[in-house]
């Protein structure tokens, strides 16, 4: 048995696809269980989580490709590298997947999937809210084992220590770190109870997709912070593209919640 896996035969499981697969199990029968309480065929959960996986590992792989890290870029690991080269692309277990198209293509597939089964696609964005932070936040400890994602050395209490063969180039004599993954995980588990309270808290108030724009206005302030830690942050044009990019989801549905919501102003007449 290795840090990142063991044998079974010939087949070589990863810790990393266990924890993904875990995640998503979890977080659609936390959908299931929020399904239910709204008074919908929970059945529904798991016919379409198949489908959300497929699509939210196709999308987060597809960020990871157009958007690759220095430390990928360095490696010759490029945008135009995977493009010519289909078979590296397709190879997910070498890490590589970005939340950001994760969502994305998750959010595609329950689209198409709602619209198929003439389902309201901003309730259902809501049913399933919850249940991806909860997701989020247990797939994230895939990377304590593939020893990823942590960020800027540190020596506080809670260092992680990085394995040399895993450390970024001008950083081979530093052995401990800021557990990244774990602060992000640690923050979707809070924002996973923090959607569920405010579904029962504010059930009057809420429109059809409240809670998914609740999730996107917090997840993408969490990442946006976080990411000054991150030392192998994805460049695009010299600008952090994650950062950026978060940065604009969570003004965008701030803006859109306060908007939904707005007190009209009274009639002067």
């Amino acid at each position: 048995m290795g840090i990142d896996g063991f044998s079974i035969g010939p087949l070589y499981v990863r810790f990393y696809g266990i924890i993904l697969m875990s995640g998503a199990f979890l977080g659609g029968l936390l959908a299931w269980r929020e399904a239910k309480r709204r008074g919908h065929d929970p059945e529904i959960v798991w016919d379409l989580l198949i489908y959300l996986i497929v699509g939210g590992i196709l999308g987060a792989r597809l960020w990871h490709i157009l958007t690759p890290s220095p430390s990928s870029v360095a490696a010759g690991r490029t945008t135009a590298f995977y493009l010519t080269h289909p078979i590296e692309a397709l190879s997910i277990w070498k890490g590589g997947l970005g939340i950001p198209g994760a969502v994305i293509g998750g959010a595609v597939v329950l689209f198409f999937y709602a619209r198929k089964r003439n389902l309201i696609f901003a309730e259902w964005a809501d049913i399933a809210a919850p249940g991806l932070a909860l997701g989020q936040a247990i797939g994230r400890w895939g990377n304590f084992f593939n020893q990823e994602l942590y960020g800027a050395p540190t020596n506080l209490p809670w260092k992680l220590y990085i394995d040399p063969a895993h450390r970024l180039s001008s950083f081979e004599t530093v052995e401990y770190y800021h557990p990244l993954f774990a602060y992000e995980a640690l923050f979707s588990v809070a924002n996973m109870f923090f959607l569920i309270w405010i579904t029962r808290r504010f059930a009057d108030k809420l429109k059809h997709g409240d809670v998914f724009l609740v999730y996107l206005a917090l997840y993408p302030t969490a990442r946006f912070f976080l990411d000054f830690l991150r030392l192998d942050a994805a460049q695009v044009a010299g600008v952090n593209a994650n950062q950026t990019f978060m940065a604009v989801v969570a003004i965008v549905s701030a803006a859109a919640l306060w908007w939904r919501h707005r007190t009209p102003k009274p009639d002067v007449n």
